[in-house]
């Protein structure tokens, strides 16, 4: 690393970079309170409704790690702008979806572009920031996440309530957003280009771990529904994703540029970070995708009154990442916000546990605040603890490692949690007198138009299910903070440090980079 860039160089170029991240969180958002109105006007059901959520996560998961090892190889400013103009693609794609079936295909496109984008923008970071630094920016793309998180029920919920409008205008809001990010992206980052020469891509390597997750995502997503987890399809699924998953570290032992480097899982820090951030995954997108189904149908909301119930845990959030962002740059120490973070975390989705259709809403909203604290000390900074263990040469791996890990989480957890609220909900609507699933007809029910009696069953079957679903999740909060327990911490670098650590010339001269 050269010399430190200044403040305003360095937020000029994350300008664009951050406006990349709010339309690819935007993207997973805006359709969570405008769901059940998508599904039903195309006709799908159930299952149609978890695969939506399902094919983004599992498109995005696959091709995190994928998208970290081309920036060690490659330009990242292209990379960067080749992933916005992917979920452009998705996103105009989506928008004239005729089917459930192709609204899911379109959605796996998105998530190849989210994809890019999640795993770039901590490899941007990591090349132009030191790490003592950058736990003040860290914070900003925290910020940037609790925006559009909140912006994108809210924004979704309003094209759904508006006449006019109707759900395909959610597919198309983000797009002005990406190409504006294109146009700065290209006027502000500016990165040196590394020249290796030899590169290979591990095309193997990344077809295995692609293979191998979706199988597992597609297991845990049926399982329970469409068949047994008992079962012989649950043998082909699991034996299938177990295989292609030890072929996958075969190969990646032996690959001359893996895309996920073995050698990473032999460092303590980076085996605790991604257990951590696999927790944190599965506990944040796991569990809060269903909260837009308690506030409209345990609790009879519109999808925009929703979108604003859920701002307590968002607040929480944003708060939280920015200040444990400054304080992690201005003592170097990181790992007793993380711990406190996690306290909160588990605390809070223990009190969530106790939800029910009429819990008191300050309450609630207490609860949600406190998982929101958990998350946001956690979710960015286990990925800057990793950063801080590697080699410059290695962030993009690395960083990748972990995000791969944080969406492999969140898309087991969609689907887990998702099972067990089918399977909640069934069980508490039959003990209230009603059969044949969600709603006795077996698709999702709108607590407005049902008789008065049915009614009260469905709203109690549903803020009871809620209120199991974040019990399920507790024990990974707890996981998370074993996790954050045992990690070992090494403090963070200042700029100096880092310039005086940096190769001499003739050591880099492989490495050597060379301008645009």
């Amino acid at each position: 690393m050269g010399e430190p860039m200044s403040h305003r160089k360095i937020m000029e170029a994350l300008s664009g970079l951050l406006l990349g991240m709010f339309v690819a969180i935007l993207s997973s958002t805006i359709t969570s309170n405008a769901l059940p109105r998508i599904i039903a006007d195309l006709g799908g059901g159930q299952s149609a409704y978890t695969w939506v959520v399902t094919a983004t996560l599992l498109a995005m998961t696959c091709t995190t790690p994928i998208w970290g090892k081309l920036s060690d190889l490659f330009s990242k400013k292209l990379l960067v702008q080749l992933s916005l103009v992917i979920y452009v693609t998705g996103s105009m794609l989506a928008g004239l979806a005729q089917s459930a079936g192709m609204l899911i295909a379109c959605r796996v496109v998105q998530g190849i572009g989210v994809g890019g984008l999640t795993a770039l923008a901590q490899v941007i970071m990591a090349a132009m920031i030191p790490p003592r630094e950058r736990g003040r920016y860290s914070g900003y793309l925290g910020v940037t996440y609790a925006l559009a998180t909140v912006a994108g029920p809210l924004i979704g919920g309003v094209i759904v309530d508006t006449p006019g409008l109707g759900w395909r205008g959610c597919f198309y809001v983000g797009v002005p957003f990406a190409v504006a990010a294109l146009v700065i992206l290209q006027k502000t980052l500016d990165l040196p280009v590394v020249k290796r020469a030899d590169v290979k891509i591990d095309y193997a390597g990344a077809t295995l771990i692609s293979g191998g997750v979706a199988l597992l995502l597609v297991w845990v997503t049926l399982a329970g529904d469409k068949y047994a987890w008992m079962s012989w399809q649950t043998a082909v699924l699991t034996g299938g994703a177990a295989l292609l998953l030890a072929l996958a570290v075969l190969v990646e032992g032996r690959a001359a540029e893996p895309v996920i480097p073995m050698w990473l899982f032999r460092d303590r820090t980076i085996v605790l970070a991604v257990l951590g951030s696999l927790a944190v995954g599965l506990v944040m997108l796991g569990s809060t995708t269903f909260l837009s189904q308690y506030f409209q149908i345990a609790r009879g909301k519109s999808p925009t009154v929703s979108g604003l119930m859920t701002m307590p845990l968002i607040l929480g959030l944003a708060i939280t990442s920015t200040l444990v962002g400054r304080a992690i740059t201005a003592t170097g120490r990181w790992k007793r916000y993380l711990v406190a973070g996690a306290v909160a975390l588990t605390v809070g989705l223990v009190l969530m546990g106790t939800t029910r259709f009429d819990t008191n809403l300050i309450v609630l909203s207490a609860f949600m605040f406190l998982v929101g604290v958990g998350v946001g000390a956690l979710q960015q900074n286990l990925i800057l603890a990793v950063q801080n263990a590697v080699p410059a040469r290695e962030l993009g791996a690395a960083s990748s490692t972990v995000a791969f890990f944080r969406s492999l989480g969140g898309a087991v957890g969609v689907s887990v949690l998702g099972a067990v609220m089918a399977h909640r909900v069934k069980d508490y609507l039959a003990e209230g007198g009603l059969g044949g699933g969600r709603d006795g007809s077996g698709g999702i029910p709108d607590a407005r138009h049902l008789p008065p009696g049915v009614r009260e069953v469905v709203e109690g079957a549903y803020g009871h299910a809620i209120g199991d679903i974040f019990l399920v999740a507790a024990p990974f909060g707890l996981m998370a903070l074993l996790c954050v327990l045992l990690i070992k911490e090494k403090p963070l670098q200042t700029a100096k440090q880092v310039v005086a650590a940096a190769p001499r010339p003739a050591e880099a001269a492989a490495d050597a980079p060379v301008a645009r």
